[in-house]
């Protein structure tokens, strides 16, 4: 089995034995990602990071994990010191872009953005998010991160909570979870919940029919694991149905005080209010060892993507 040369534009790009390749192998980079050994995989290999939205963890962690394989990274964040602000298209720019680098890195506001790049480049592209549709790398951390927390990801109870109509991370997430036999509860408030063309790929593909709920109490009470993104106060026209929405739509300690004792608590981050600060504190909070995996997540994948592993 071998990425070499691949795009990943879409976590449906990949088959399950080559997302169980990408975690076993990020298993064996976590030693490099914190620095404790060196690496020189990529040594001679440039990484072209194009991200025209803003990112801090995405492209700090894409860096990191370059550098990491000892690699050098050249790119930009927003378009505002670009050729974009010229006039140039996004055809010409990866066009220009590819002759300087051996992979291209691009997140882009429009949907369908990263695909068109991977047509255009003779280059490896991977998508960093093209508006709300996918996001495979922060698919693979999160895999990654249930199994490192949980030991498995088959047959936990794992409940995605807040926006599921919208958020890139929640759809591309969904369908991989199923793939690995996750049981899956979805949350959310009324309108904004998983759209049926995910639910449709669950059942027909996997044989999985989530549990859909809009009550926060009864959704996560057999939760094995509890994914939260924020409620997108942007989606609303009525700002204090949102911001009663937000209220409603919060991990608390009280919140957990009904849940499972083990229970672990994830999120994409940034996180704004739908998390109590508090939460932070307590043994359930991995989201911010969620972050750190994305490291050797993303070595696994640019090491493979190169053919030097």
């Amino acid at each position: 089995m071998s990425l070499k040369g691949r795009d990943i534009i879409s976590i449906r790009d990949l088959k399950k034995d080559e997302v169980e390749l990408i975690l076993d192998s990020a298993e064996k980079m976590e030693s490099y990602a914190r620095g404790e050994k060196v690496l020189k995989l990529m040594e001679g290999k440039i990484l072209g990071t194009l991200f025209f939205e803003p990112s801090t963890r995405t492209r700090l962690s894409f860096t990191a994990a370059m550098q990491r394989l000892g690699g050098q990274v050249m790119g930009f964040s927003g378009t505002s010191v670009t050729s974009i602000a010229k006039g140039e298209n996004l055809t010409d720019t990866i066009r220009t872009v590819e002759r300087y680098c051996d992979i291209i890195v691009i997140r882009h506001p429009l949907e369908g953005s990263a695909r068109l790049a991977a047509e255009v480049s003779s280059k490896p592209v991977i998508n960093a998010g093209d508006g709300a549709n996918q996001h495979p790398t922060q698919t693979l951390l999160d895999l990654y991160t249930i199994k490192k927390v949980k030991g498995r990801i088959k047959g936990l109870n794992i409940a995605l909570l807040g926006d599921l109509k919208y958020a890139r991370t929640m759809r591309s997430l969904a369908c991989a979870l199923a793939m690995f036999d996750a049981d899956l509860t979805l949350i959310s408030p009324r309108g904004l919940e998983m759209t049926s063309d995910i639910l449709s790929e669950i059942e027909n593909n996997y044989g999985k029919k989530p549990f859909q709920t809009n009550d926060i109490d009864a959704g996560l009470r057999k939760a094995d694991v509890i994914y939260i993104c924020r409620i997108q106060k942007e989606r609303f026209e009525d700002k204090y149905e949102a911001e009663k929405m937000q209220k409603a739509f919060r991990i608390t300690p009280e919140v957990l005080s009904q849940c499972k004792d083990e229970v672990a608590i994830l999120h994409p981050l940034p996180k704004v209010t739908e998390i109590d600060p508090r939460v932070d504190e307590m043994k359930c909070a991995k989201y911010f060892d969620q972050t750190f995996y994305g490291v050797p997540v993303r070595m696994a994948l640019l090491a493979l993507i190169s053919g030097v592993m």
